[in-house]
Formats: C-alpha cells, sequence, structure tokens
C-alpha cells in the first residue's frame, strides 16, 4: 500500500477522524490505488496516518457497509472490488431522485428561492472565470441543495445524501471544475423551475447528473483505476468531456429510470452529484 501521510487526511469541518480516515481510503479505493483483493492492515495505516488504531477501525467498518470492503476472519479487511458499473450505478441512482427532487421544487418554490438560484449561478461563473476551484465547488454544491431543500422532501433528500456520500468530494469539486456545461445546464433548469416545467426540470436534471458520472468514468479511465492509462484528449476539446444540453421546451418530456440492466449504457443525451 503506498504512504498515506495525515496531511492527505479530508479536512472538512465537523468531520468525525473515523469518517476522514474512511473518505481518505474510500478515494484510494475508487481511483484505483488500492487494488482489488490488497489487505488494509489496521495498524499500518494507522501509523502512516498518524492516528490511533480506532479510527481507523470504526472507518474501515463504514467501508465495509458500504461493501468499498471486506472483513475476512482472522485475515483482517482486504479491498472490495469497484468497477465503472458500479460507478455509473452510484450516479444513476442519484440522478433518478435528485430528478425527482428538482420536479417537485419547480412546484413548490417561489420568487425569494429563484432569486437564490440566480444568485448562485452568478457567483458560480465568476468563480469559474477567476479559476477558484474551492468556490465553483462551494457554489455548484449549494444550487443543487437549494432546490433539494426545496422539494420538501426530507426523507427523499437524506437518501440522496447518503448515496453522494459513497464518492469522495474531491471527485464531485473535479466535475464542477472539469464541465463547462454546468454553466449551461444550471439556467436552463432554472428557467425550467421558473415556468414550473417539472416535466423540463426532471429530463434536465437527470441528464445534467449522468453527465458528471460520465466525466468522471472518463477521467478515472485516463488516470488507469482500470488498467492502463488512456491516452489524454487532444487539444481543443475543452475542459469538459459532454456536449452541451439543448434547451428545453415546455412540452418536454420526462425521462423515465432506465432498466437496471442498462445502467452502464450512456444516456441518449447527457452531469453531477446532487447534494443535499
Amino acid at each position: 500500500m503506498d504512504p498515506i501521510r495525515s496531511s492527505q487526511l479530508p479536512k472538512d469541518v465537523g468531520m468525525q477522524l473515523s469518517a476522514s480516515v474512511a473518505s481518505h481510503l474510500r478515494e484510494q479505493i475508487v481511483s484505483g490505488r488500492l487494488k482489488t483483493g490488497e489487505f488494509l492492515r489496521i495498524d499500518a495505516i494507522a501509523s502512516e496516518l498518524g492516528v490511533s488504531t480506532t479510527p481507523v477501525r470504526e472507518g474501515l467498518l463504514l467501508l465495509q457497509s458500504e461493501s468499498f470492503v471486506r472483513l475476512l476472519p482472522r485475515r483482517g479487511f482486504v479491498v472490495n472490488s469497484f468497477s465503472k458499473g458500479d460507478l455509473r450505478d452510484i450516479f444513476w441512482a442519484q440522478a433518478v431522485i435528485a430528478a425527482e427532487l428538482a420536479s417537485r421544487a419547480a412546484q413548490k418554490m417561489g420568487k425569494e428561492g429563484l432569486a437564490h438560484l440566480q444568485q448562485l449561478i452568478t457567483e458560480h461563473k465568476a468563480a469559474y472565470k477567476a479559476r477558484n476551484d474551492e468556490q465553483v465547488a462551494r457554489l455548484g454544491h449549494e444550487f443543487h441543495r437549494a432546490i433539494n431543500l426545496a422539494a420538501e422532501s426530507p426523507r427523499l433528500a437524506l437518501l440522496l445524501g447518503s448515496l453522494t456520500k459513497q464518492l469522495p468530494n474531491r471527485f464531485y469539486a473535479s466535475i464542477e471544475g472539469q464541465l463547462e456545461e454546468t454553466f449551461e445546464y444550471h439556467p436552463i433548469i432554472l428557467d425550467a423551475i421558473r415556468m414550473k416545467d417539472s416535466d423540463a426540470v426532471r429530463s434536465l436534471m437527470y441528464r445534467h447528473i449522468m453527465g458528471g458520472g460520465d466525466h468522471l468514468v472518463d477521467s478515472l479511465e485516463r488516470s488507469g483505476a482500470w488498467g492502463e492509462p488512456l491516452a489524454a484528449p487532444s487539444k481543443g476539446t475543452g475542459r469538459g468531456t459532454s456536449k452541451a444540453p439543448a434547451k428545453p421546451v415546455k412540452s418536454a418530456k420526462p425521462v423515465k429510470a432506465p432498466a437496471r440492466s442498462k445502467v452502464a449504457a450512456k444516456p441518449a443525451a447527457t452531469k453531477r452529484r446532487a447534494r443535499t
């Protein structure tokens, strides 16, 4: 196992140490740095991170509940496989739930909420132009969070939150910082919410998040997460990898959740984690 320094631990405010350890190891697994079948020694990880064994054990138990690792009797924790299909499944589930929340929000959001979304879009674009990646990630998160809360469906939002936690924040931040299409999707989603067009909002949000999943899969493939690194895309392709969305019309049809057998297939039109 590659050395893991304590300076690499996530620094999310309020995150428990065990959750920080789990988040870091989760990132190592998803990115392919920790390979399938590799044993994770509690003492070694604790020493490398500069923490006690208790948060490491608790973090590994959390990862076991998410099927990232498994505990073998008398042998210890071992890394489970994590495939492109697994990653696409996570984004598919996020996209279906986030699309429903956005559809409900379209019928409930008032003028104040609409103004807040518009302000977030303006600040988001400014942060992107300034290449302030931290602000880009924060404002993109806040845009989706505001929509999720406006749906007034707390249990559905909680379920979405549990899904988003299965991927480290760094990956979502990468999606926000790399996909220029974000800055086309967000205003169009806002326009559809203004018109209270639930079907159009559902369709756009689903495609928005699935496009983010496609980008992350492409990025991890290029880095060699599932084998040999792929060649970098040719110049002139822009910062994103998916096509920009077309503006919806009032009669836009809702996008139905794809059958489970088609989860790994790329949707007809393509993005991100919706967050609570």
